[in-house]
């Protein structure tokens, strides 16, 4: 407990799932947690349960992640309310949902050169540039403090399975890696945490619902079970706080061991839809 004891921690996507997750285990920790959603409602439920468990949390106005002057205003709210920024939780799934991102049709399944380029296109946008944007607005306040950055990039960023979507997921630990490098000289560390299947609305109405093609295929999973918000706290916490202090770039993936003996693993298109 209290790992993150005073800790200033930006995170979006805190309306649901693992951003909200993250939030009550940052919040819990010790951390003066920032919430942000385009979902503010759902942003300020996830307030008041730090509330009701005597953490301290802000939630500003609705954020949206790809939009420059939504992120700098969420940014100075955060650095006028606590005096600066120690962690920026930039979750790219956040933006994904919110801009009409599919991202996951395979790529024989674009059946048009404009078709393909929209579907490219909106999810870089949503998945990618989000992350890169409320980096680059954080990035001053993290040097100021030698502070941490975390995103996120799941296991289809390594194995591959839903075209646009894996692309953009794999640029994530890309620049993710080149953020560790590019702030090393002024202690910023960064790290890409990547989840693997996990308990959560999408896959409750996708890979995990009854009917579903994948339906049961985390049973084969070397853990046997598919992961739930709560693994991929728990690296970040350890990734955010001094116990990690010599590691930077680093890609943990919280998958049950699927990266490990699935790589390439093929998909049917029928899982996809």
């Amino acid at each position: 407990m209290n790992r993150l004891e005073g800790k200033v921690a930006l995170i979006s996507g805190t309306g649901r799932g693992e951003g909200r997750e993250v939030a009550l285990r940052f919040a819990a920790e010790g951390a003066l947690v920032v919430c942000g959603d385009l979902s503010h409602e759902e942003a300020v439920r996830t307030q008041r349960l730090i509330a009701r468990e005597g953490g301290t949390a802000l939630t500003p106005g609705p954020l949206d992640v790809t939009d420059e002057d939504s992120v700098r205003s969420w940014t100075e709210e955060a650095v006028d309310a606590f005096g600066g920024v120690d962690i920026l939780y930039a979750d790219a799934d956040a933006g994904a949902v919110r801009c009409g991102a599919t991202g996951s049709r395979p790529y024989d399944d674009l059946s048009s050169t404009l078709r393909a380029q929209d579907d490219l296109s909106s999810t870089m946008r949503a998945e990618l540039d989000s992350v890169w944007l409320t980096v680059r607005v954080a990035w001053p306040h993290l040097v100021a403090s030698r502070g941490c950055v975390l995103t996120a990039g799941p296991t289809c960023s390594l194995t591959g399975r839903r075209t646009a979507h894996s692309a953009a997921k794999a640029a994530v630990i890309a620049l993710t890696r080149q953020l560790a490098e590019e702030g090393a000289p002024y202690g910023v560390r960064a790290h890409c945490v990547g989840p693997g299947v996990t308990v959560a609305e999408g896959s409750r109405s996708g890979l995990l619902a009854a009917g579903h093609p994948g339906r049961g295929s985390d049973r084969h999973l070397p853990l046997g079970r598919a992961g739930v918000a709560g693994d991929l706290a728990d690296a970040a916490v350890f990734l955010a706080s001094g116990e990690s202090a010599y590691i930077t770039g680093a890609h943990p993936v919280a998958d049950g061991g699927r990266s490990a003996v699935l790589p390439g693993a093929t998909i049917r298109k029928d899982m996809c839809k």
